[in-house]
């Protein structure tokens, strides 16, 4: 069976992985007709979130590497034309949880355009040199002044830049967790923290959720049992419930972290998207807050650029040197970039254009599960949707992919025992709506068919 490994210098992570593979291929490590490890095995070993391996698995369909046999796996093909050549390769990719597309916004202009207007600028040869681990002053300035409008006055030694919110998340774990200590999550969360956490060797443990997301009560209890070192919460638009914590739930987790001296990792990608602007926990416990805000997902994800606002200087020089020992700076050009977005007020108009597409969007996903038991938030670019009785969710999900449409289960999510038949359901990555609308429907009539009728779905 295959060993799993990623090429250096793969340009993403799901990309290193194909690479990986089809160079043994090519090399003649693995043969015609060997099954793959499972895509959870294959996580693990590498220590990445099982939706990078579900990517990878698609892309390699895509290029007639592999194939899958219902109920039996991933094969390796013989050649593109013999080895499975009936099973479609999948052709719509809904679960990496990315922002479409807005009407009005070419990032293939605009992005170009705003560095070729840095490098020409008076300072522009400055992005092209090695900057401070904690950003360059001028794009900390900036990062200080937009976040300030959400939060309230801030100052910009308590902001630092990062390389994206992951890499930002694995800093905030080395400095907040020992090994072997706790961090209090939902019992469904990000499977970045999962992978941060498997890393520095910490254990997560659940909190329960409803509606409303984390449920006050049950982190007080776990706080009295064993308080944990840190939590982490994305109080807006929840990934992967959706959920959007409310004022009163806000203020009684704040209280609780207080009470028992819980840092809290306040991951806020979607708060951008979100119309009501609710109090952060920035705003309610400043000093037992690490607020972390990323352009990914109310931008785009080639804007690898995140910012984290610290309790105070002393705690973001703290931050800075694991930094400094991870991935050293945040990239100076796309930082510089986001900083002239920032100035210009891009940012705010592609958030904006990203929200309108988001309300078409669940309108579609709305229409298409029309009577089923979903979860979503209208400015959001996802959703939860719980699956029939007679649905798994990991077996609808297999069988999804199947049929042509990724997705991930809840298996990705869950940070116990807990187990949930829901699946998440990402709009943004669709080209169109019409791709789009195909693909939520053939979804729907998924659910509608008996779990073992996978031949018919195929």
């Amino acid at each position: 069976m295959w060993t799993p490994w990623i090429t250096d210098g793969a340009r993403l992570k799901y990309l290193g992985i194909v690479e990986a593979l089809e160079a043994d291929i090519r090399a003649a490590r693995i043969g015609p007709g060997e099954r793959l490890p499972p895509q959870r095995s294959i996580a693990e070993q590498l220590g990445v979130d099982l939706t990078t391996v579900t990517r990878a698995f698609n892309e390699a369909r895509r290029r007639r590497l592999v194939a899958a046999q219902a109920g039996r796996g991933t094969f390796v093909r013989d050649d593109p034309a013999e080895f499975f050549p009936d099973e479609p390769a999948p052709v719509l990719d809904l679960s990496m949880n990315i922002p479409p597309q807005p009407e009005g916004v070419d990032f293939r202009k605009l992005i170009p355009q705003g560095l070729a207007a840095i490098l020409n600028g008076p300072r522009g040869g400055l992005s092209l040199q090695y900057q401070e681990s904690s950003g360059g002053m001028a794009d900390r300035i900036a990062a200080t002044q937009w976040l300030s409008r959400r939060h309230g006055a801030l100052s910009h030694d308590r902001v630092l830049v990062t390389a994206g919110a992951q890499s930002a998340l694995f800093a905030l774990t080395d400095l907040l967790v020992p090994p072997g200590a706790h961090i209090a999550a939902g019992e469904m969360t990000y499977p970045g923290l999962k992978a941060s956490a498997a890393q520095r060797g910490a254990m997560i443990d659940p909190i329960a959720m409803d509606a409303g997301g984390l449920i006050p009560d049950d982190f007080r209890r776990l706080c009295e049992a064993r308080a944990p070192h840190a939590l982490y919460v994305t109080p807006s638009i929840d990934n992967p419930t959706t959920a959007t914590l409310p004022e009163a739930r806000r203020i009684a987790v704040a209280e609780i972290a207080r009470k028992y001296s819980v840092a809290i990792i306040e991951d806020d990608p979607y708060a951008p998207l979100h119309a009501e602007q609710l109090p952060s926990f920035l705003t309610l416990a400043p000093d037992l807050t690490w607020h972390l805000a990323t352009l990914s997902k109310s931008v785009t994800p080639a804007l690898r650029v995140a910012y984290v606002v610290a309790p105070d200087p002393a705690r973001a020089l703290r931050l800075a040197s694991i930094l400094r020992a991870t991935v050293l700076m945040a990239p100076p050009l796309l930082a510089s970039l986001a900083t002239r977005w920032l100035r210009e007020g891009v940012v705010d108009e592609i958030a904006a254009a990203i929200r309108t597409e988001n309300r078409i969007r669940q309108t579609l996903a709305a229409e298409a599960f029309r009577g089923a038991d979903f979860r979503a938030d209208p400015e959001g670019h996802h959703l939860w949707l719980r699956l029939p009785p007679h649905w798994r969710a990991t077996d609808f999900a297999e069988h999804a992919d199947r049929a042509g449409v990724s997705i991930v289960p809840a298996s990705a999510f869950a940070t116990g025992e807990h187990a949930s038949a829901h699946v998440r359901i990402s709009l943004g990555v669709a080209p169109d709506r019409g791709v789009l609308e195909e693909g939520l429907q053939q979804l729907a009539a998924l659910m509608q068919r008996p779990s073992g009728a996978v031949r018919a779905v195929v």
